[in-house]
């Protein structure tokens, strides 16, 4: 009898012990962080890098679309260095066009860049194992807006590497002039207090403004990446995220910083 007591006891404190953890764990303040980057064709690995560190990933596509730049081009490795596929949109005259709004003025971009593809990577380790995959993408991808096209292999790439992140749309938020405060405002109506930036733009936030509004500010950090198994040396990191997954496959994320 004392012994069915003492165990009918033992198991009410240890059930209170876990109610009163969980109410705990409950009531302690969550965070939440986002980055807010515009939309890049095939990124390299720094930038999905950004995306599985954040609770949410905002496409800045508002923003006014820049030649000769990341949106609408990256770089794979060849035999002969590294090349750069581009897909060609309307800009000649369009000088303050935003990303969102450039489209596609050649329906046979993605045969040609999966041309080149297939050429590059072909004797890759992992090459057969995601072919198919990768194919179907570049011929199943019959949008006629740069940023659909962006969206379409960030996601997909993204459920490759398991990242879960939301990704939505500075289109689905309230805008405001001036970039410092532009981005508080995009956190705020996020409800995030942790904002996560590429180096480049120290050039222009307004860290203290951060400070003032209590958002913590993080500069991603994209020195000291371990090389891995690629073709056609010497080594290069500037490439886009498909060099990885073709040469290392599911050991991709081991060559990251964020897993």
């Amino acid at each position: 009898m004392a012994a069915s007591i003492f165990w009918q006891y033992s198991l009410t404190l240890t059930i209170k012990v876990q109610i009163t953890k969980t109410m705990s764990e409950n009531l302690l303040p969550t965070r939440k962080a986002v980055a807010i980057i515009q939309s890049n064709y095939i990124p390299w690995k720094g930038y999905f890098d950004i995306i599985n560190m954040v609770d949410e990933f905002i496409l800045f596509d508002d923003m006014q679309y820049t030649r000769q730049d990341w949106r609408n081009r990256n770089r794979i490795k060849t035999a002969n260095g590294s090349k750069w596929i581009t897909i060609p949109v309307e800009a000649k005259g369009k000088y303050f066009q935003k990303i969102k709004d450039t489209k596609v003025n050649n329906a046979e971009w993605n045969r040609k860049h999966w041309d080149s593809i297939v050429k590059s990577y072909s004797q890759t380790r992992y090459f057969k194992n995601y072919k198919e995959m990768f194919e179907e993408l570049y011929f199943g991808c019959s949008e006629n807006y740069l940023s659909r096209i962006n969206h379409h292999f960030l996601v997909a790439i993204c459920d490759f590497l398991s990242i879960s992140t939301k990704i939505s749309w500075s289109m689905d938020y309230r805008l405001i002039d001036s970039k410092t405060e532009r981005l508080i405002d995009l956190c705020k109506q996020a409800g995030a207090d942790e904002y996560i930036s590429g180096p480049a733009a120290k050039g222009y936030i307004d860290e203290d403004m951060f400070k003032k509004e209590k958002i913590k500010l993080i500069y991603m950090d994209y020195s000291s990446y371990p090389e891995y198994n690629q073709l056609f040396p010497p080594f290069e990191h500037a490439v886009s995220i498909i060099d990885l997954i073709f040469n290392e496959g599911l050991e991709a994320p081991k060559f990251m910083k964020s897993f």
